[in-house]
Parts: C-alpha cells; sequence; structure tokens
C-alpha cells in the first residue's frame, strides 16, 4: 500500500484541522495538514443502506435514562454503530471506520460474515431454541469439531453463555475435582465480573467489595513492567511461595491467560506456564488456560494462547471469537475430569443452544476455508513490525507487544520510569477515530492501545492503522 506520510509539495497552504466525522474518504488523501497528508483508507467494496433510526444523541439519552449508570462509552463524542462488514464498521452517517478492536477480540472471522450468518439464519428458520433435553445435531456436530482442535484428551465440552460463565464452571470444577479450594490467579488478570471470577480477577478497578474468597495472586511474569524482566521462571517461583506458604500445600487449581487482554496485551513471560503448571500438578491441582481472548486463532502462531508456551492444560475456557459476536463460551475439559458434573445436576438452560452452536461451527468452518489463522500471523507480523518502527520513532511510545492479531502499544510519558501517559492515550484514540480508526484501550492504567481487529485485516489495513497512528502523533 502507497503510504500517505509525504513530504508537502506546495507552501502556502495550511490546514490545521481534522476532517469532520462526515467527510467521505475519497477526499482525505487530497488534504494536506502542514507537512503529511492524511492517510487514507483502503478501498472496500460495500455502501450500507441508509440509516433511518434515532440518532447518537438521542440514543445516549435513551441510554442515561433507562440503562444502567455503569455503563461508559468510548470518545468525546460517541461513535453510533449501525452497520458493518468484515473488518469495517458504519455509523449513522454512512462514514466507514477500520475496526481495529472487533468488538474486544470478539469479532473474529468478520463483521457480518456470510457464511456465519447463513449459517445463523438457516438454522434459526428451523429451530430456534428448544433444550439439551431433547436431542439436536448443532449441540453434537460442534463439539466434535471443537474436540477435534484441543490437544491431549481434551474433548468433552460443556457451553455456556460468555467468558464469565466459562471461567466460573472451571474453577467449580476444579474445586470439585481436587476436594481443594484455593485457586491461584495472576496480578493484573481479567477472569469475568462474577462472584468467582471477580475473586481471580486481579485489577481494583473491577473489583467490588463483595465477598470473594480462596483465591491468590501470584506476580504477574509482565516482561515489561515485571521484577524479573522475561526470566519466565524467575516469576513462577512465587506459585511455589504460594503454595508453600499460603495453603495447606495442596491446591485446585490455576488460571491465566497466556496474554492478558483487558491487562493490557500482556504476553507472560517465556516459559512461565511449563514451570508453573509444573508447582501446581505437584500441588495436585488443576491447569485452566482461559482462551477467552486469546482463542481461536488469533495469536496466529498457535489456535490456542497457550499453544505458544507448549503446554496442554487440563482445562480450556473459551468465548468471543467463538461465535464471531454470538452469545456464546465454553468449557472443555478431559473426560475423567468431566465426570465431577455427574455428582449432582448441573444445566445451563441457553449454553448450547442451536443457534449459538451453528454459529460457533460456521466460524471454526471460516478459519479454516480462509486460512485465518495464517493471515493473523502474517498480517499481525507485518503490523507490529510496522508499530516497532513507530516506537523508534517516537517517545511515548514505550511498549509494542503480543502476538498475531493480538497488539498492545503502551504509551508513557517517561519511558524510564514507565510513567503511564493517561490522557495522551485517550487523544491519540479520539484522533484516531477522526481519521476512521477504531482501536481499544486497556492495562490498569489505561494507557495500553488494544489492537484485535477481526482475523480478514489485511496488510494494507495495517498500513493504514500505523499511518494513522504517526499522522496523529506527529501532531503532538
Amino acid at each position: 500500500m502507497q503510504r500517505f506520510i509525504a513530504k508537502r509539495l506546495l507552501s502556502g497552504r495550511n490546514s490545521n484541522s481534522l476532517p469532520s466525522p462526515a467527510c467521505c474518504f475519497s477526499q482525505l488523501a487530497q488534504k494536506e495538514d502542514n507537512d503529511v497528508l492524511i492517510p487514507k483508507m483502503p478501498p472496500f467494496d460495500y455502501s450500507p443502506p441508509p440509516y433511518t433510526g434515532p440518532s447518537a444523541n438521542e440514543i445516549m439519552a435513551k441510554r442515561k435514562e433507562f440503562l444502567s449508570p455503569s455503563l461508559f462509552h468510548f470518545y468525546k463524542n460517541p461513535l453510533n454503530v449501525v452497520d458493518g462488514r468484515m473488518q469495517y464498521l458504519f455509523d449513522e452517517n454512512g462514514r466507514r471506520y477500520l475496526d481495529a478492536f472487533g468488538g474486544i477480540a470478539t469479532v473474529c472471522c468478520g463483521h457480518c460474515h456470510p457464511d456465519i450468518v447463513e449459517s445463523i439464519v438457516n438454522q434459526i428458520k428451523r429451530l430456534q431454541h428448544s433444550t439439551v433435553l431433547y436431542l439436536n445435531h448443532a449441540i453434537a456436530d460442534f463439539a466434535e469439531a471443537l474436540a477435534s482442535k484441543m490437544p491431549g484428551n481434551l474433548k468433552v465440552v460443556f457451553f455456556t453463555n460468555s467468558g464469565t460463565e466459562a471461567n466460573e464452571l472451571a474453577m467449580m470444577i476444579a474445586r470439585l475435582y481436587t476436594g481443594s479450594n484455593d485457586i491461584i490467579s495472576l496480578r493484573n488478570a481479567y477472569h469475568g465480573n462474577a462472584a468467582g471470577t471477580m475473586g481471580a480477577t486481579a485489577q481494583s478497578i473491577w473489583k467490588f467489595n463483595v465477598i470473594q474468597s480462596g483465591v491468590h495472586h501470584a506476580l504477574n511474569p509482565d516482561p515489561y513492567r515485571g521484577v524479573f524482566g522475561s526470566d519466565g521462571e524467575k516469576y513462577a517461583k512465587d506459585v511455589q511461595d504460594i503454595i508453600d506458604f499460603g495453603t495447606t500445600g495442596h491446591v485446585a487449581g490455576f488460571i491465566s491467560e497466556a496474554i492478558q487482554g483487558v491487562g493490557g496485551i500482556v504476553e507472560l513471560a517465556p516459559g512461565y506456564l511449563p514451570a508453573a503448571y509444573t508447582s501446581i500438578k505437584k500441588a495436585g491441582g488443576l491447569c485452566i488456560a482461559d482462551e477467552v481472548q486469546a482463542g481461536f486463532a488469533r495469536t496466529g502462531s498457535h489456535f490456542w494462547g497457550f499453544g505458544a508456551q507448549g503446554v496442554v492444560p487440563d482445562i480450556v475456557t473459551m468465548a468471543k471469537g467463538i461465535g464471531n459476536g454470538i452469545p456464546l463460551g465454553a468449557v472443555v475439559t478431559t473426560p475423567e475430569i468431566a465426570e465431577v458434573l455427574t455428582r449432582r445436576s448441573y444445566f445451563n438452560t441457553f449454553g448450547g443452544n442451536p443457534v449459538c452452536t451453528a454459529a460457533g461451527l460456521a466460524v471454526l468452518k471460516v478459519i479454516e476455508k480462509e486460512n485465518l489463522q495464517e493471515n493473523a500471523s502474517v498480517v499481525g507480523s507485518h503490523l507490529k513490525d510496522r508499530l516497532i518502527e513507530l516506537k523508534d520513532k517516537y517517545e511515548i511510545i514505550g511498549d509494542v507487544r503480543g502476538r498475531g492479531l493480538m497488539l498492545g502499544v503502551e504509551l508513557v510519558t517517561d519511558r524510564e520510569q514507565k510513567t503511564p501517559a493517561k490522557a495522551e492515550t485517550l487523544h491519540v484514540m479520539d484522533q484516531m477515530k477522526e481519521i476512521g480508526v477504531l482501536v481499544g484501550k486497556g492495562g490498569f492504567y489505561g494507557n495500553v492501545f488494544r489492537i484485535t481487529p477481526p482475523l480478514c485485516f489485511t496488510k494494507e489495513d495495517a498500513d493504514f492503522l500505523v499511518d494513522a497512528m504517526d499522522y496523529t502523533m506527529s501532531k503532538m
């Protein structure tokens, strides 16, 4: 892709304002701003039908009156998304945006992917819901296909509606199977917002003042901010210390993401999980891999995030990308461990719903058919390389990290002190949105760009994203 970062050729022209949101992108590359051109979005062969619904202001008024006050939104001027196709979203004025957030790492195959839409529509025309007390092929077909993507003897699937539900169930299974109560999680982790998962979550901003017992939080193996840098085995010694000095010597399990999503795209230090898993297994515990964000080919190098650490968990949880936006989650474990739920009655009304599982099966087929794992690897590597080049150019970028199409860019005001650049992060996000690029943010300090686009992202999209970030930072 031709990059629209060009020296100004004509003197005497000066425009310091960004284009208005209603401006079409065919005009943007022609408008010069000081000494660079505003990046131009790659072409895309789709225009949404005219939108006739309520305006952003009307929707905001309804949210304030009828929805929970806990809901928050990105951007000074909230975005009203009314249409989506593949890696692009459209607002109420028909303006197109490059979606580099993917609904928080959820839209893996692309917005309104035709194959997935067709599977959902065909299923919902025949049967929207019954109950798992009756037979239906959709849940069985998807469970079989999902099991085929798992290593070892991980082949028994429990379906849920979300990642929180999946992690709650996984933690309960570990406690039942081992007869122990103690769970070890990581600092900076996020595993959900229900009673048990809130306990496993380790960021104060996500924890309410309710009883959260039986969870210990180990040192986070964070290569950028952690005390041991990239030495995973040194961090893992803290897991053994917790077992020795904080429990009876026996634990129920250990839960972690391979790449922390909400925590700011923190990829665990190399060698950490093998060492931590060894300590957990010696203490009689089960190892739980939270693949809610890193799973389903997002990391490119592996189908599951834990694969990069060379481990095989006892239980794997998943959600988000599993349904490309359909409410769906799952817990996968071994037949032996799965038996513990037969001690009482376990039931989930909507878990395994035929429409949701039809969508899940379609997702697996699209990932394979369109080689999305390879695309995540190739495009993700290209994007990361370009972001690292940007880091060399701007002192405000303290770190570029992640794998495949799960990347993080951390902004700091001082590289040596690693002082979080909170206000600057919000500014850059807002300005990138005005250019037409949507990114997420996360990390405890809210200073990390979370780049988790649909896996159909192209190199041209990657270049446009980096050029938009480059342009914005050049104006700061």
